[in-house]
Order: structure tokens, then C-alpha cells, then sequence
């Protein structure tokens, strides 16, 4: 008969014996659980190591694209702005080597700058719009009506600019004096709206609005005021092209606010990766666009039409 004592024992070899059992089933499940994490890890890594490596390659072969286009650009674009003018107004986060790649290409494609203009951080905020639409309607040209439509500020600015920047689109005549030229670049430079040289700026056929993202990041106004300005412009001479980066096609930017207007996109040319070779020929090549009555949308950001001009939609 077993006594207490042995049931005892029994009882504790069992507990030992689940005890022992469980600690070397947890040692090899752990074992197991490590080894299974680092051929995981070991898999991610060789993961990030191939699209690393993509993408090392996609950019040489983007770069390799970038330096043909440069080659090129000249024989592409040649004769296309043939004694044609242009001037050219960037805000405030424009690029000055977007800027000075653009004018170069102009003057290869046969035309000329009359001038350059500077819009001011004052200009695209949206807190100033009071000030800048008092100090507009009081140097309107005497000759020049402005359109009942151009309430906002960048349209009501880009009209007045338009009037006093840009030939007339039938006539290719000045549609001001240069007095009063002079007048209304010296008034928005005094209330602080743009910067230029003095005696630097005539009027031109083409306009060319140059940004960079032009995208405040949070209410948007900065994108709408340069998207109506260049409405405005368009609407006084014989086109406008507006450029930006990428980020000018997203979100609020400029670019992005032109194409989602129907009004606006139908008559002022957009390109959206003016950081590349290949935007900067299409910018150009808009401007010709413009000169024959049409208006565009160009580049690889969200709603453009086709890559460049004459180039199948996408």
C-alpha cells in the first residue's frame, strides 16, 4: 500500500517532470521563434538592398535622359520663338537656375526677354489682398478696363500686369504708355507686391510665370493667387505659360489649381517638371503653343495631358 509520503513524492516528480518539460520545449521554441526572425530580417534586407540598388539605377538612367535633353535642346527648340518676345515674372520660391536654363532656351528658340519681374512673398499672401487690389486701382492705365471678373487678387493683378506687360494680342501694340508702365511697377514695388530693374522691363507677346511649388501647405491661397495671376495675364496678350517643380501639380500648388479650373487651364499652358531638361524644352515649346492659339498641360504630375507638346496623351 502506498503511503503518503510516496504520493507525495509522485506527485512532485510529475510537477518536476511538466516543469522540466515545459522550459526545454520554450528553450526550442525560442530557438526556433530566433531563427525564424533573423532569416526574416535577413530577407527584408536583401529586400532593401535590390530596390536600393533600382533605384540607384533609375536615377543614372534619369540623369543619363537629363543630359541628352540638354544636348538636344538647343536643335528642338530652334526657330520656335522666332523673333518673339517674352517676359518673365517668377514668385517667390522660383528656382534661379530654372529661371536662367528658361531664358537660355528662350534665346536659343529665336526670342527674347524684355524683361523679368519678382513677385514678392507680400504678393501671394493672402492677408495683404486688400492692399494689393487698393494700390492696383489706383495706377490702371487711362486707357485700359479691366475685367469685371478680376476681383481676387491675383486676378485683378494679373490683369493690370497683363495690360501694362504684354502687346496686344491682334495688334502687337503697347496697350499702355511706358510712363504708365513705369508708374505701375514703381507703385507695387513701394507697397513692397514685386521686385524688378529699373529700366529693365518692356512689354512682350508671350508671358511666362516661373514657381517653384507655390503651395502654402495649408489654406492653399498661395496656389490660387499664382494660378488666377496668370489667368489674368493670359486673358491680356497672346498666351502664358505657367512652370513649376512637381510639387506645383499637387495638392493646392499653382500648377495643380490651373488644371483643376477649367477656365484657367483652357487658356494658360501648364508644365509641371520644370526641374528636368525636358520641362524646361516644353516650356518654350508652350510658349509657341500659345502663339498659335493653344494652351496645354505637360510634365508627369497628376492631370497633365501628355509628357510635351506634340507628344501622344498619356
Amino acid at each position: 500500500m502506498i503511503s503518503a509520503r510516496q504520493h507525495a513524492i509522485s506527485i512532485a516528480a510529475i510537477f518536476l517532470a511538466l516543469a522540466v518539460g515545459v522550459v526545454l520545449g520554450s528553450g526550442t521554441l525560442s530557438g526556433g521563434l530566433l531563427s525564424g526572425l533573423r532569416d526574416d530580417k535577413s530577407d527584408l534586407q536583401d529586400q532593401v538592398n535590390s530596390m536600393h540598388d533600382q533605384n540607384n539605377q533609375l536615377v543614372e538612367e534619369l540623369n543619363a535622359a537629363d543630359n541628352f535633353d540638354a544636348a538636344v535642346a538647343g536643335r528642338t527648340v530652334r526657330d520656335a520663338l522666332g523673333q518673339r518676345t517674352v517676359v518673365v515674372v517668377t514668385t517667390p520660391d522660383a528656382d534661379p537656375g530654372d529661371l536662367d536654363s528658361v531664358t537660355r532656351l528662350i534665346g536659343a528658340a529665336g526670342g527674347s526677354v524684355t524683361g523679368r519681374v519678382a513677385l514678392t512673398d507680400a504678393f501671394v499672401d493672402a492677408a495683404n489682398s486688400d492692399q494689393l487690389r487698393t494700390t492696383v486701382t489706383n495706377v490702371i492705365p487711362a486707357g485700359v478696363q479691366l475685367r469685371t471678373g478680376a476681383v481676387d487678387q491675383g486676378s485683378l493683378a494679373g490683369d493690370l500686369l497683363g495690360s501694362v506687360l504684354l502687346l496686344n494680342a491682334q495688334t502687337a501694340k503697347p496697350q499702355s504708355t511706358p510712363e504708365e508702365l513705369t508708374v505701375a511697377l514703381e507703385a507695387l514695388r513701394a507697397g513692397g507686391f514685386v521686385g524688378y530693374d529699373n529700366g529693365a522691363v518692356a512689354p512682350a507677346q508671350l508671358a511666362l510665370v516661373l514657381t517653384g511649388s507655390g503651395s502654402d501647405g495649408a489654406s492653399g491661397n498661395r496656389g490660387a493667387i499664382i494660378a488666377r495671376f496668370a489667368g489674368g495675364m493670359d486673358a491680356r496678350g497672346a498666351g502664358t505659360v505657367l512652370a513649376g517643380r512637381a510639387d506645383s501639380a499637387v495638392g493646392n500648388g499653382p500648377v495643380a489649381v490651373t488644371r483643376s479650373d477649367t477656365g484657367l487651364s483652357a487658356g494658360v499652358t501648364t508644365v509641371d517638371n520644370l526641374e528636368r531638361e525636358s520641362g524646361r524644352i516644353s516650356t518654350v515649346l508652350g510658349l509657341q503653343e500659345q502663339l498659335d492659339g493653344g494652351a496645354g498641360r505637360y510634365g508627369t504630375g497628376p492631370n497633365a495631358t501628355a509628357v510635351t507638346v506634340g507628344a501622344a496623351a498619356g
